[in-house]
Parts: structure tokens; C-alpha cells; sequence
């Protein structure tokens, strides 16, 4: 039944793809079977691709993935049995010698060589995900798409989060970044059927709620400062304990209610404070982890705190990307070919995951069996599957030769584009994360 599975999802996949379904489809299964790559016509030498190298090229190029109605397949995929937890976060595909790719921005950038700045010239990716389990690393990507020149970071995840929540059954948890955790997306996000949960940074200035009506002048907003960073103006909390966590060790949870920010009035939300503590009740993390929960009712404290934790599975997903799907290896030309490669990559994603219970670890001779598959681990097996399943894809046609460049045919110089700086918003420094994720 669940090979069954897997081959419905692939056949539903394939309608989607658009034109050049067929080299498309090959492209993501020789994808899958190549674990080293040093170029994109590299991966024509899979046995599952049938086409020529240069199939690849005319592939991104004429192919059309239906996004909505891919999204929509990924999530009935889904349990209905449970709250889903989403998460959501953006990364960036470095392009700093494409000159002339159009839209390249400054972008946030993971590197952590000394003496690199952390910023790069390239396109930003927005993510948002659906995390299926309470530990491990997958994270099932429902939409995965290009940040504009002309939109930021949290116009396109709460587009996004629209968009996937107006097909989900249940009303989802969703937890972000503390990029995200600011008034412009609290607001943004007011309307959407979703709760949130955000890190929050340690420097804001949060405001309680306003006293009584006094009868007299206009009716104040706010209540009394709420500065995170200093505890002399901290109000009475609502809620404590402590929890034993299996890694983590000792852990102090606090709960304040009805805080809001300054230009967020009509949203109050629920800030949590998050101490580790070693054996003598001391602080063991000398900088604490700040969460605010903004919706409806908020699961038990003991458990809702642990449910950021598993924001990190995205950060799993980016690296899985990049270094196994190949996902920033091809120099494309243009943004639409680079947008159609990478909706391939929740494609194969998900096909992993439909795959993780009926295939056998494959491990390599320098590894140890796992008992719970990671992405990584089906990957390696996947050969087997395909040999089974077989490919929806029809078998290529002979073409003749392509009569090349015609003599005396002028050539042109590419069009070099400039650099787009985005000054409508304001670059927010993000902070390092906290050791609760270590």
C-alpha cells in the first residue's frame, strides 16, 4: 500500500510539471541517484535520465511546475488526525559573480569562515515547511519560492502562510525566527487562521495592557514598559515551572499574559522566558530564550516552548538542499529558470519522505545502520525504488542535429545588471542562535 502510495504521488507529480514533463521528471529521479555532482549536465549521466545533457538545459527553460496545485498534493500527503506545525524561514543562493542575472540583492548569508562578513550578492528563498515528527531532521517543504527585488523577507512568508493555510483542515502552529518576531508581521499575519509562535530579541520593549478607562481624555493604549533585558520592569508572572528535559537538563519556563508591541494594541500575546539551570539552580545559559505565542489558546506551557525546537529541522532541510539535491550547483541565466529549478526540490523532498518506510538502509561502508531513516539515508537507496516502480515519463523520441549558430549571425553581449538595493525596510541584525537548539 504505501509503494501504491508513492507511485500515485509520482504519477499526480508528473501531470503537474507543466510542459517538458518528461525530461523534468527524469531530471528529479537522476537528482536523487547522483550524490556527486560538479555540474548540471553531470546529472544526464544517470542511468534514469534517458535525454541528452543539453535535454537539462531546454528543461528549465520550457517547463512550467504548477505551484498551487503541487502545494495542494503535498498536503494531502498530510495526517488530519493532528494540529500540523509549520515552520517557516528564508535563505539565500549566493550569485556574487552573475552579473548578469537580474534581481540580485544582498542577502543574509550561514557562512562562518573568519574574516567573511556575513552577507552575499544573490536571491533570497522563502520556506515554509510542515515538521511531521516530534524529533529528527525532516522537514517537508509545502511551498519554497523567490523573494522579489521589490518584496522582503516577511511580505513573502506571510503570503506564503496565507496560501497554505486556506487548503489546510485544521488551524496549524507555526513557529519562526527571530527575524520574524516584530510588529510588522504580527500585524500582517492578523488575518491569517494560524498561531504563532516567535523568538523574540532580547533588546525589544514590550508594553502591558492599558489600566481602566479613567473617564477622562482619549482612552490610553498601553499599560506599563515591559523591557526584556531589564528585569526591574518585568510584571508579576503569570505562570512558572520546571521541566526535566532529556537534553537539556533542568529547564525554567515563565509565562507573562497580555503583552503587546507598541504598534500592535489590538494583538496581545503571551511571552515566554526559557532558563536553562544546572544542578545548583544556577543559570546555566547566560542569555535566555524569549518566545511569544500570538493566536488562540496556547498549548500547555511545559509543551509549547518545546515546539520552537523543532524550527530547526528547517535549517536541516537548507543544508540537505545544498549539499545533496544540488540545489545552488547550476549557474542559471535568468530568475524564472532559477525559480523552476527550485520548485523541483519540495518535489523530491516529499518522494523521499513517501519512500523512508519501504526502503532498505543502504549505508555506505564508513557509516552505521540507522533504524529511522534520514532524508540523506533514502536518498542512498532510492535506486532500488526506481527499479521497482518504474517512471511515469515517456520514452524520448529520436531528434536530429541542432544546425547551430548560423554563420555570419551577429552576437550580442548580455545585458549586465546592476546590484538591487532594497531601502524600504530596514536590515534587522539577526542574532546567533541560542544553545537550547545545541
Amino acid at each position: 500500500m504505501k509503494r501504491a502510495k508513492l507511485e500515485e504521488f509520482r504519477q499526480a507529480a508528473y501531470k503537474y510539471l507543466g510542459r517538458a514533463h518528461d525530461v523534468t521528471f527524469e531530471l528529479t529521479d537522476a537528482i536523487l541517484l547522483t550524490r556527486n555532482a560538479y555540474s548540471l549536465a553531470d546529472l544526464s549521466l544517470s542511468p534514469v535520465f534517458r535525454r541528452k545533457w543539453s535535454s537539462i538545459y531546454e528543461a528549465l527553460q520550457d517547463s512550467r511546475p504548477q505551484r498551487q496545485k503541487l502545494m495542494q498534493l503535498y498536503i494531502k500527503q498530510m495526517p488530519t488526525q493532528s494540529r500540523p506545525l509549520l515552520a517557516g524561514d528564508h535563505t539565500a543562493w549566493s550569485r556574487p559573480d552573475a552579473v548578469t542575472l537580474q534581481e540580485r540583492t544582498i542577502e543574509h548569508s550561514s557562512a562562518t569562515v573568519p574574516g567573511n562578513k556575513p552577507i552575499t550578492i544573490g536571491q533570497g528563498y522563502s520556506t515554509i515547511a510542515w515538521i511531521p515528527e516530534d524529533s529528527g531532521s525532516w522537514a517537508l517543504p509545502l511551498r519554497h519560492e523567490r523573494i522579489s527585488s521589490w518584496e522582503n523577507s516577511i511580505q513573502k512568508a506571510t503570503w506564503q502562510l496565507q496560501q497554505v493555510c486556506e487548503h489546510l483542515p485544521t488551524r496549524p502552529i507555526s513557529v519562526w525566527d527571530s527575524e520574524y518576531g516584530c510588529a510588522p508581521f504580527v500585524l500582517k499575519t492578523a488575518n491569517i487562521r494560524a498561531d504563532i509562535l516567535v523568538r523574540l530579541r532580547s533588546n525589544l520593549c514590550l508594553w502591558g495592557a492599558p489600566p481602566p478607562y479613567s473617564s477622562k481624555g482619549r482612552p490610553r493604549k498601553h499599560g506599563d514598559k515591559f523591557k526584556l533585558n531589564q528585569s526591574s520592569t518585568w510584571s508579576e508572572v503569570t505562570q512558572s515551572l520546571e521541566v526535566n528535559h532529556p537534553k537539556l537538563g533542568t529547564v525554567k519556563v515563565s509565562l507573562w499574559s497580555n503583552l503587546h508591541f507598541r504598534k500592535t494594541a489590538t494583538r496581545p500575546m503571551s511571552l515566554i522566558r526559557v532558563e536553562r539551570l544546572d544542578e545548583q539552580g544556577n543559570l546555566k545559559v547566560s542569555k535566555p530564550l524569549w518566545l511569544a505565542w500570538v493566536g488562540e489558546e496556547m498549548p500547555p506551557l511545559s509543551e509549547v516552548w518545546q515546539l520552537y525546537l523543532r524550527r530547526f529541522t528547517v535549517d536541516h532541510w537548507y543544508r540537505f538542499l545544498k549539499q545533496r539535491l544540488h540545489w545552488t550547483l547550476p549557474k542559471l541565466s535568468t530568475p524564472k529558470q532559477c525559480e523552476r529549478w527550485s520548485d523541483l526540490m519540495p518535489l523530491m523532498t516529499w518522494e523521499l519522505w513517501l519512500a523512508r518506510d519501504i526502503v532498505a538502509d543502504n549505508p555506505l561502508p564508513w557509516q552505521k545502520s540507522l533504524d529511522k531513516m534520514t532524508p540523506g539515508r533514502v536518498a542512498q537507496a532510492m535506486g532500488s525504488i526506481f527499479a521497482v516502480i518504474g517512471t511515469p515519463t515517456r520514452s524520448p523520441k529520436p531528434r536530429g542535429k541542432s544546425p547551430g549558430w548560423k554563420p555570419g549571425k551577429p552576437r550580442q553581449r548580455r545585458i549586465r545588471y546592476p546590484i538591487v538595493k532594497k531601502t524600504t525596510t530596514k536590515l534587522r541584525k539577526q542574532q546567533p542562535e541560542s544553545d537550547f537548539s545545541r
